[in-house]
């Protein structure tokens, strides 16, 4: 068996070339986009010479492979280039730090609500086996996963916003309470500035959106923490505490769903990987100033570099959470070092 640092130094040499293969596909699917990239976000009838002025300014003009190490060496570099609407000559690399710390903001608390959800409703599914709680909570999970997120989102922000008046439904925080930045996080940052009034609307305008996601996702985690616990149940030490006396109680919650959760982390890390990815429609949803957010209002206003380079950064990112989680389960489970 491979030991803990050889499985980590094999994961991470496989993770840069899965990288390298993510950006030369998002670099080679823009550029064999039918159409003309900088017609599409100019207005028609605009001169040729100012359309070949800005094909000359992105380096379009030039051989595609020239384009792409050129592209690899600015990526290096952590240069990602510069917007073109609506501000023009804005680092995109700055648009992307403001508006990811909104986007993991969402992620955390999304991802806490599902598991506490998923893995109480999955546990207890196990628990009552056969049972109509059982098959409530079966159906539960896959109803809840086939709802449109968008679809959840409109209802949610209809019975709490709407009618009951309870929840804000668009936004991030109230005007004129945003806190002193320094994670970018709202809520961490009004707890470390002491900022009591934006804390609260922060959390008030994050309970909707988070809600929306975490219920989303929760399905996934009911269903899989269902059958990992029966597959634990069913093991002979599990047997041995039932023959030692132990409630079925103390069996299910503190023997079984210990080893039940291993497999759930892998998920969990894929899951976030994918929130922080794929948040676009509840984002859009609840005008959440996120990533996905963001490269709807690129692709709105066809800004050509702000698309790839977002696209290239939640790739990047999505291959380094899953790096990660790899790691975290290697440590966990040291059998899938083989």
């Amino acid at each position: 068996m491979k030991s803990l640092r050889a499985y980590i130094i094999t994961r991470i040499f496989l993770t840069i070339p899965m990288i390298f293969i993510l950006v030369t596909l998002v670099f080679l699917i823009v550029r064999i986009m039918p159409g003309d990239p900088v017609r599409a976000m100019l207005r028609p009838g605009a001169p040729q010479e100012y359309v070949d002025n800005i094909k000359h300014s992105l380096g379009l003009d030039k051989p595609l492979i020239i384009q792409y190490f050129e592209y690899l060496y600015n990526l290096l570099r952590g240069d990602l280039g510069e917007s073109l609407a609506p501000v023009q000559g804005r680092p995109i690399v700055k648009d992307l730090r403001e508006k990811f710390p909104a986007t993991l903001e969402l992620s955390i608390f999304s991802m806490a609500i599902s598991m506490v959800i998923g893995i109480f409703t999955g546990a207890y599914a196990a628990y009552k086996r056969r049972s109509f709680i059982d098959y409530g909570f079966r159906i539960y999970g896959i109803v809840i996963y086939t709802i449109p997120v968008f679809w959840l989102g409109l209802m949610l922000q209809m019975f709490f916003g709407v009618y009951l008046k309870l929840l804000p439904v668009y936004g991030r925080i109230g005007i004129g309470l945003t806190p002193e930045k320094i994670t970018g996080l709202f809520i961490l940052d009004s707890i470390l500035t002491g900022n009591m009034a934006g804390l609260v609307s922060a959390i008030k305008h994050l309970i909707l959106p988070s809600l929306t996601l975490g219920l989303y996702i929760s399905g996934v985690f009911t269903r899989l923490t269902r059958t990992n616990m029966l597959d634990v149940l069913s093991q002979d030490f599990i047997t041995a505490a039932r023959a030692r006396g132990l409630s079925e109680r103390v069996v299910v919650y503190k023997h079984a769903l210990k080893n039940a959760l291993i497999p759930i982390m892998t998920m969990m890390g894929l899951q976030f990987a994918l929130l922080l990815a794929g948040a676009v429609l509840t984002e859009t949803t609840f005008s959440w100033p996120g990533l996905g957010r963001f490269l709807i209002d690129r692709i709105l206003y066809r800004d050509f570099p702000s698309i790839q380079s977002s696209v290239v950064f939640i790739a990047i990112l999505v291959a380094v959470v899953s790096l990660l989680v790899d790691i975290i389960y290697s440590y966990l489970d040291p059998r899938i070092r083989y």
